[in-house]
């Protein structure tokens, strides 16, 4: 009796570890595909998705593992009103992705005709290798659209960055101006009369890796006149790493239907150069004190305010101890002067004085060191400068009176 219960309990415990060996894999193959790919739909076309039409669907799978994915697949599994043209179509394979790329796939999905305007889902599962379990994510797409016979059309103008110029790290803001170009309330169309109002019924500002906008989408509540024009703004963050150069944000703009849809490209300027702060001439105190005389450019594109040079030395003092210019335009010049003082009289040689500059570009606030000089200190005799002044008009008083007298004595008629 008690070899038969060792003998159940003997092939208890190894059933229950070939069910912890079949289980680990699969939760393992699960883990590997979630930690090397991420999947994402890059865009659909059109947007919002016409019901009764096709709508085009981009996903976008990325290796952002180490390691080379070695056979990756993705599969779609849409959801009513959504459905694939075709079910062969559902898996697409895309062999090798290496680290740090990517791979794009068009799904055409067809919108039931039946459908009501709201929210179609469907399911993106993905594996890195054929061995592997699939991993699941699910995504939404705008079904149906508030279109309308009016046919105004939304132009771009007045693009105004503030500050003009971003310096790394910056924040700052980014404002349209929405307009409905039309010129009459109504326009003829193969003679039909439509009128010329203009919708906008979202406006969406895409950021980059470096740049992030802040701001949610503009909902438009209401229509443009011809002529009229309603002004958008985001908030932006410019990331302190950045690189200077240009920069492109997409504006992406829904208007009175899907032909009136709009996509524009923002720049975005990055410029790390700020002020120049150089001697006007040479850096020299004398016994102790003297004045410092310095140049302050501003070569940043835009204007600065707030702008501001303080001195640093071991053992010296300057007046004042900050020196506030305000604000100053691009390529503006400005010179400046600080008096300096130190309490070792006798000291000659050189100490090193360490500018620095701050300013505010637009609402941020910025200081560095805009150089470091040497000054030099000097020891000058003090000359009696004063007594020789007073014996030089003495002598000429003395000398005056002298031929005076002179000529008195020798003609008595002056």
């Amino acid at each position: 009796m008690k070899k038969s219960g060792f003998l159940i309990l003997f092939v208890f415990s190894l059933l229950l570890m070939f069910s912890a060996i079949a289980v680990i894999p699969a939760t393992a193959a699960e883990d590997s595909s979630s930690s090397t790919l991420r999947v994402d739909v890059l865009k659909y076309e059109p947007y919002p998705a016409d019901i009764g039409d096709y709508v085009s669907v981009w996903v976008k799978v990325e290796n952002y593992a180490s390691g080379e994915a070695e056979d990756v697949s993705i599969k779609i599994e849409p959801e009513y009103p959504l459905s694939l043209d075709s079910e062969t179509n559902a898996i697409q394979n895309f062999g090798r992705i290496p680290p740090d790329r990517t791979a794009i796939h068009e799904y055409r999905l067809y919108v039931d005709e039946n459908a009501k305007t709201g929210t179609g889902s469907f399911d993106v599962l993905y594996r890195a290798d054929s061995d592997l379990s699939w991993v699941k994510e699910s995504f939404d797409i705008k079904v149906g659209s508030n279109t309308f016979d009016s046919k105004g059309t939304v132009e771009l103008s007045n693009v105004i960055s503030d500050p003009q110029v971003f310096m790394p790290g910056d924040e700052g803001s980014v404002s349209f101006t929405l307009e409905n170009n039309a010129q009459s309330n109504t326009i003829v169309i193969d003679g039909e009369t439509y009128d010329t109002y203009a919708r906008v019924q979202s406006a969406t500002l895409e950021g980059t890796d470096l740049i992030e906008v802040t701001s949610q989408p503009y909902e438009g509540k209401g229509v443009l006149g011809p002529g009229d024009s309603v002004q958008v703004t985001y908030n932006v963050e410019v990331d302190k790493n950045i690189e200077d150069g240009t920069y492109y944000l997409d504006l992406l703009t829904i208007g009175n239907s899907h032909s009136f849809n709009n996509n524009w490209r923002v720049p975005i300027v990055v410029d790390s150069d700020s002020l120049e702060v150089i001697p006007s001439k040479p850096l020299t105190i004398k016994n102790g004190q003297g004045t410092l005389e310095f140049d302050v450019a501003n070569v940043y594109p835009n204007a600065l305010s707030s702008v501001a040079v303080s001195l640093e030395a071991e053992g010296v003092s300057f007046s004042p101890s900050n020196y506030f210019v305000g604000s100053m335009d691009p390529d503006e010049l400005f010179t400046i002067e600080i008096d300096a003082k130190s309490d070792q009289k006798e000291f000659t040689g050189t100490k090193n004085v360490t500018i620095i500059a701050s300013f505010r570009n637009g609402l941020n606030e910025h200081e560095f060191v805009a150089g470091e000089r040497s000054l030099k200190f000097e020891k000058v005799q003090e000359d009696n400068n004063t007594a020789i002044s007073v014996a030089a008009v003495l002598g000429l008083v003395l000398l005056v009176v002298a031929v005076y007298m002179y000529r008195r004595k020798w003609n008595p008629k002056e």
